[in-house]
C-alpha cells in the first residue's frame, strides 16, 4: 500500500450535509443515486446530515441531528415531487451549532440555493451535483423561452461551488462548452445482485400473456414528454412490422402525465405502474428487450439496471449508454436523434437468436462489475478534495443575487 493510500485510509471521518429536494422512497434516478451515496458514506463511518422537504412518510417522524425537514410545494407536472422551501435562517442556525465539514447540494431549487448562501456565509466548502438536464426540459412544458435563462442560472449556481460532479463524460464536455467550471466525473453504479437474470419469473410473464418463446419489450421510466416516448411507440410498431411471426408485447413500468395518451395509442401494451425493489428487479429480469429512447438524461440509471438484468438494450449513444454499451457487443446504439437508426437497431436485435443471446450475456457480464462501492469511495475523495485550501478567486460574486429556478429529477 502506498503512503498516499495509507494516509487516505487513516483520514478522519467527515460530517457531511447533503441537501436535496428528492430522496427515497421517492422513485426517480436522482433519489436512487442519493440513497446509495448516503448509505455508502454512512457505511464508511461518516456522519451524513440529510436536509430535504418533508414527505408523506414523515407525518409521524420528527427531525433530528441527522435529518432536517423543510416545507415543500408540489412540482407542477410531477406528482409526488416537491420544491423545497428556502430555509436560509434555519440552516444558518443549525450549522452554527453543528458545523459540517462539507456540503453536497444535489438540486438547484430554493432549498439548494439557500444552502449555498448559508455555506458561503459560514465559509463551508460546497460540492454540487449536476443531476438533471433541466434546461432541456423547458421546451416540453411550454416554457421554451426560459431555456437560456435556465442555463444561465444553472451555470451561476454551480460555478459558485468548489466542485461540480457530473455523471458522464459527454455531460462534462457539454457543460464545459457552456462555461461551467471545475467539473469532475462521478459515474453511477448498479446493484447487480438485486438486478439479476435469476429473478426472471415465468408466472409474471404468463400474467403478461407471454409464453417462453414470446418477447417482452420493456421500458422503465417516467411517462413524460421529455422521455421521447413517441419514438418508443414508433420503434415497437416497427418491430411488429419487421417480425410479424414473433409474438411480442410492450411492457411499460412507470407512471406520469402521458400514461393516458400512451394507453390510447397502445391498447395492447401493458402498463405496470410504479415498481420498486425486488418487484422492479423481477419486471426487468422477465423482459427480453429494453428500449430507451430518451435524449434528456444526465445519466440514465435504468440502462445499467437493464444491462444487469441481461436484457438486449437499444439506446442512443449518449450518457450511460455511451459509457457502458459497446455497439454490437453488449447492446446496440443509435446516433443521438437518429430515430430511423434507433428503430433499425431494435429490429437488428431480433434478426438472429444467437446474436441476441450473446448480447444479453455480455450485458450481464459488463454490469456485474459496476458496484456502488467504488463510486462511493470516489465520492468521498471528491468531498475531501473540496475541503483543501484553494487560491482565492480573483472575481468576487454576490451570492445573494435573487434567482429562484426549480430543480427536477431525471437520472432515470
Amino acid at each position: 500500500m502506498t503512503r498516499a493510500e495509507t494516509a487516505y485510509m487513516n483520514a478522519p471521518s467527515l460530517h457531511i450535509a447533503l441537501i436535496s429536494e428528492t430522496f427515497p422512497p421517492e422513485i426517480n434516478g436522482v433519489a436512487n443515486t442519493l440513497g446509495r451515496l448516503v448509505d455508502g458514506l454512512r457505511g464508511r463511518g461518516h456522519r451524513v446530515q440529510l436536509i430535504r422537504p418533508r414527505q408523506d412518510i414523515d407525518q409521524e417522524q420528527n427531525a433530528d441531528n441527522d435529518l432536517l425537514l423543510t416545507r415543500g410545494w408540489p412540482l407542477p407536472g410531477y406528482p409526488g415531487l416537491q420544491w423545497g422551501q428556502s430555509s436560509l435562517h434555519k440552516l444558518l442556525r443549525r450549522w452554527q451549532r453543528q458545523r459540517p465539514d462539507v456540503l453536497y447540494i444535489a438540486t438547484e431549487g430554493p432549498l439548494g440555493l439557500s444552502a449555498l448562501r448559508a455555506a458561503r456565509r459560514l465559509a463551508i466548502p460546497v460540492v454540487s451535483g449536476f443531476h438533471t438536464n433541466f434546461q432541456q426540459y423547458t421546451g416540453h412544458y411550454g416554457i421554451g423561452l426560459l431555456t437560456r435563462a435556465m442555463t444561465n442560472y444553472l451555470r451561476w449556481f454551480h460555478n459558485r461551488t468548489q466542485l461540480t460532479l457530473v455523471p458522464s463524460i459527454g455531460q462534462k464536455v457539454d457543460l464545459e462548452r457552456r462555461d461551467f467550471e471545475r467539473l469532475a466525473l462521478l459515474a453511477r453504479g448498479v446493484d447487480s445482485q438485486l438486478f439479476h437474470p435469476r429473478r426472471r419469473s415465468d408466472t409474471l410473464r404468463e400474467s403478461w400473456g407471454l409464453g417462453p418463446d414470446d418477447l417482452a419489450v420493456l421500458h422503465v421510466g417516467r411517462l413524460a414528454a421529455e422521455k421521447n416516448l413517441g419514438l418508443l411507440v414508433k420503434a415497437f410498431r416497427t418491430l411488429q412490422t419487421a417480425h410479424p411471426q414473433r409474438r411480442m408485447r410492450l411492457i411499460l413500468v412507470g407512471d406520469g402525465p402521458l400514461r393516458a395518451s400512451l394507453q390510447a395509442q397502445l391498447p395492447d401494451a401493458l402498463f405496470c405502474g410504479l415498481q420498486r425493489g425486488e418487484a422492479l428487479a423481477t419486471h426487468y429480469a422477465s423482459g427480453d428487450l429494453f428500449l430507451f429512447p430518451s435524449l434528456s438524461e444526465t445519466f440514465g440509471n435504468v440502462v445499467l439496471e437493464a444491462l444487469a438484468s441481461s436484457l438486449g438494450v437499444v439506446a442512443f449513444d449518449q450518457a450511460a449508454a455511451a459509457q457502458h454499451i459497446h455497439h454490437g457487443h453488449n447492446g446496440l446504439l443509435a446516433r443521438p436523434g437518429d430515430e430511423a437508426g434507433f428503430c433499425e437497431a431494435a429490429c437488428e436485435l431480433l434478426q438472429e437468436a444467437e446474436v441476441l443471446r450473446r448480447i444479453r450475456l455480455n450485458a450481464r457480464r459488463h454490469a456485474s462489475h459496476l458496484s456502488w462501492d467504488g463510486i462511493v469511495a470516489l465520492f468521498e475523495q471528491h468531498l475531501r478534495s473540496a475541503m483543501q485550501p484553494a487560491p482565492e478567486r480573483t472575481k468576487q460574486v454576490n451570492i445573494d443575487t435573487p434567482v429562484a429556478i426549480p430543480s427536477k429529477t431525471s437520472e432515470h
